[in-house]
C-alpha cells in the first residue's frame, strides 16, 4: 500500500510528494510552493482548491469551509486535505511569497500604544543578534506560546529598513492572551514569533481597480497593503471601505482619511453598523459588505481584498462572486482565532451536529 503521493497541477506542470498524513498544503510549502492559506484549520475557505483527479481524507478537522459548496465542483479544502492517493488539483499559486523564508526569532516590544478602548498597537522589533525579518505587505505572525499555542495576528505595517512590525491586538474579554497583551506586556519584553505566514499580498500584475473592505482590526493587513500601493505610486483606483460598530472602533479613521490626500484615485468609506453610533457620528449605517455593493454593483472588473471577521468573509465570499467577481481575484484573510480555540469550535460544532 503506498503511502506517499505525488500532487500535480497541470496549469503550471509543477508537482511535488506528500508524505504519509501531510496535508497537500504542508506538502507544497515543504517544496517550496506558495498555494493560498490563511486560518489553517479549514474554516476561511481561503485554500479551496478544484480536485481533478484523485482521492484525499481530512482526517483532523473537518472542511467546514466547504459546507454549501456543490459537490459538483469538487472542491477541497488544501490546509486540511490529506493525499489518499496521487492528486491532480487546480490551485492558485502566490509565487511571490515563495522566495521569503518562514522562521522563528526572538523580537522585543519597543513600543505599546492605546489605539482604541479595546485595542492596542504594538511595535516589535528584532532582538539584538537577531536578522531583519523579511515579509510582504498583508501577511501575518505567530506569537508562539508554551505548550506549542499559537497566537496570529496580522502585521500592520509595509516592510521598513530597520524591521520594526506593527501589530493591532483586540482586548477580547476571557482571552488570556490578548488579556496579557493589554494589561501586562510592556516594552522591553521579549516575544517570540513565527513569520511571514500568509498569502494575503499585493498582486501587482494587474492594472484592475480595487476595493479593500475590513472589519474591525481587519484593518491592519488592509492599512499594510493599502499603504504599499500608495508608496509604490499607483495609478490603480483604490476604494477602501472599513466597518466597525462604534466610531471608537474606526481607532485610525484620520489616517485613512489622509490616505485620500496622498493618492488621487483612492476614495475611503467608513462604515458603522450601530445605527445611533453612525448618527452621532454623521457617517454611514449599516453592514460594510452591503455598502461596497450598493457602491458597485457590478464587481467584474475589480480585483478584490477583504480582512476581518469570519461572518464577514463568509458574507463577501458569497455575495461578490454573485455580483460577478471572478473568485481567482477575491482575496482575503480571517484571522480571529487562533488555531486551539478554532479547534474548540469545531469540535463544538460536531458535537451540535451529532445531536441532531
Amino acid at each position: 500500500m503506498r503511502n506517499v503521493f505525488t500532487v500535480t497541477i497541470p496549469s503550471t506542470g509543477r508537482h511535488f510528494t506528500a508524505a504519509p498524513g501531510e496535508t497537500v498544503l504542508e506538502a507544497a510549502q515543504r517544496a517550496g510552493i506558495a498555494l493560498p492559506y490563511s486560518c489553517r484549520s479549514g474554516v476561511c475557505g481561503s485554500c479551496k482548491a478544484t480536485l481533478l483527479e484523485g482521492r484525499c481524507t481530512y482526517p483532523r478537522n473537518p472542511p467546514l469551509a466547504l459546507s454549501g459548496t456543490p459537490p459538483a465542483q469538487h472542491a477541497i479544502l488544501l490546509c486540511q486535505a490529506v493525499p489518499a492517493s496521487d492528486l491532480r488539483i487546480e490551485a492558485r499559486e502566490v509565487t511571490s511569497v515563495e522566495d521569503i523564508a518562514r522562521r522563528q526569532l526572538d523580537v522585543v516590544v519597543s513600543r505599546k500604544w492605546t489605539l482604541a478602548p479595546d485595542v492596542v498597537g504594538v511595535a516589535l522589533r528584532p532582538a539584538p543578534g537577531q536578522a531583519r525579518l523579511a515579509w510582504l505587505p498583508g501577511q501575518y505572525l505567530d506569537v508562539l506560546l508554551d505548550e506549542g499555542r499559537r497566537r496570529p495576528f496580522s502585521i500592520a505595517n509595509h516592510p521598513q529598513a530597520d524591521g520594526a512590525v506593527e501589530l493591532h491586538v483586540r482586548h477580547v474579554a476571557g482571552g488570556g492572551f490578548t488579556s496579557w497583551v493589554a494589561e501586562v506586556l510592556k516594552e522591553g519584553d521579549r516575544l517570540r514569533i513565527e513569520a511571514p505566514l500568509g498569502t494575503f499580498v499585493p498582486r501587482e500584475d494587474s492594472e484592475r481597480p480595487m476595493i479593500f473592505m475590513a472589519g474591525g482590526t481587519g484593518f491592519a493587513p488592509v492599512k499594510a497593503i493599502v499603504e504599499h500601493f500608495i508608496a509604490l505610486g499607483t495609478r490603480r483606483p483604490m476604494h477602501v471601505y472599513w466597518g466597525a460598530r462604534s466610531m471608537a472602533d474606526l481607532y485610525l479613521r484620520g489616517l485613512a482619511e489622509g490616505w485620500t490626500r496622498q493618492a488621487h484615485e483612492l476614495s475611503f468609506q467608513p462604515v458603522l453598523s450601530d445605527p445611533e453610533q453612525a448618527a452621532i457620528g454623521g457617517l454611514r449605517m449599516g453592514l460594510v459588505h452591503e455598502a461596497v455593493l450598493a457602491d458597485h454593483p457590478d464587481l467584474s472588473g475589480f480585483d478584490v481584498y477583504m480582512s476581518g471577521p469570519p461572518a464577514m468573509i463568509d458574507a463577501g465570499r458569497k455575495l461578490f462572486v454573485e455580483a460577478g467577481l471572478p473568485e481567482d481575484r477575491l482575496y482575503y484573510d480571517s484571522f480571529d482565532y487562533a488555531p486551539d480555540v478554532l479547534a474548540q469550535i469545531i469540535g463544538a460544532r460536531a458535537g451540535i451536529a451529532s445531536a441532531l
